[in-house]
């Protein structure tokens, strides 16, 4: 079959990118704003089409080169702190790119499964009795991000209801690995640990909310989901994908602090405070395991250690700009 994948510069569509060619039964092109794949290890492997998915003429045209069987949509604006600096970008960004996609299929007249990329951020402001989350409930989005992802979540139904487009909605919960960057908290936590580690900062990590429980999922078990989506997912489904369990920042941040030789101190940082946050998330991703038979298979503990094997690597090559 023939994906196209966009934001296959970013931190989950390099991973998707690597699971379906070793699957081996993929033809895979990646749509960016940059000329070359961020990943050396996908190019030659992935076809590259230059498109921002804001210029209409421009999707169409990558769209009408791919001819694709599955659109994997994952491009968008995915940081809630900088939501907050700037909802008007996130709203503009995160909507109306998947709508010049749907538009472009309907002006080509192709028919490819849409697989698209929301969020358990839309079900916001959860109550104690709505856990574990099902896809039945309600949203209320409590940041600009989840209610960007809440319209593309409304716009994907509304698209197969009105135009038929073969549209899944992928409600993702948390996920974590190796490349994410330091603007998610996982990646934060590890990459101050490593530079600690190696000398280049003073022995105290600056932290947000430790409090708030999350649902985690390693990022390699989520892009199995993407692809058991593509080949086993119920048209016009919305299905959670998350671990099924809930655990608190603060257990991560000892679980990886317990993995290094060093004395470190934790400091709250105001900055890094959401103005609205949830305390505790856990899904129930019962329905999509009905239908696919996913389950997560990496343990989290595996996951902290290989995300801060990764910040170690970088640390010994001085290398702290953020990853793609």
């Amino acid at each position: 079959m023939r994906a196209l994948i966009t934001g296959i510069n970013g931190f989950v569509g390099g991973y998707l990118a690597e699971h379906l060619l070793a699957e081996g039964e993929w033809e895979l092109w990646g749509m960016a704003r940059q000329p070359e794949l961020a990943l050396p290890q996908l190019r030659g492997a992935v076809r590259p089409l230059i498109a921002d998915l804001g210029d209409q003429p421009a999707v169409v045209a990558a769209l009408a080169a791919a001819q694709p069987d599955v659109i994997f949509h994952l491009a968008a604006q995915s940081n809630v702190p900088r939501s907050f600096e700037d909802p008007a970008g996130t709203l503009t960004t995160n909507l109306v790119a998947q709508l010049n996609l749907f538009q472009a299929v309907l002006q080509l007249k192709l028919d490819p499964l849409l697989v698209i990329a929301t969020s358990n951020e839309i079900y916001g402001h959860i109550q104690p009795e709505d856990l574990p989350l099902s896809e039945r409930t309600p949203f209320r989005p409590v940041n600009p991000y989840s209610v960007s992802k809440a319209a593309q979540d409304l716009l994907a139904y509304q698209y197969y209801a009105s135009h038929k487009l073969r549209t899944l909605r992928l409600r993702l919960f948390n996920h974590i690995g190796p490349r994410q960057t330091e603007q998610f908290a996982v990646g934060s936590f590890a990459a101050q640990i490593a530079r600690i580690e190696a000398g280049l900062q003073a022995p105290c990590i600056r932290v947000g909310n430790l409090a708030a429980e999350r649902d985690f999922t390693d990022v390699r078990d989520i892009v199995r989901a993407y692809s058991l989506a593509a080949q086993r997912g119920r048209v016009p489904c919305a299905y959670n994908i998350g671990s099924g369990r809930s655990v608190s920042l603060r257990h991560l941040l000892d679980t990886l602090l317990g993995l290094s030789p060093c004395a470190i101190a934790v400091e709250p940082d105001p900055t890094r405070m959401r103005p609205a946050d949830v305390p505790r998330v856990v899904s129930d991703y019962a329905l999509f395991h009905s239908h696919t038979g996913w389950a997560p298979r990496i343990p989290l503990e595996q996951t902290l250690a290989d995300v801060l094997a990764y910040w170690r690597q970088r640390a010994a090559q001085r290398d702290f700009q953020d990853a793609h």
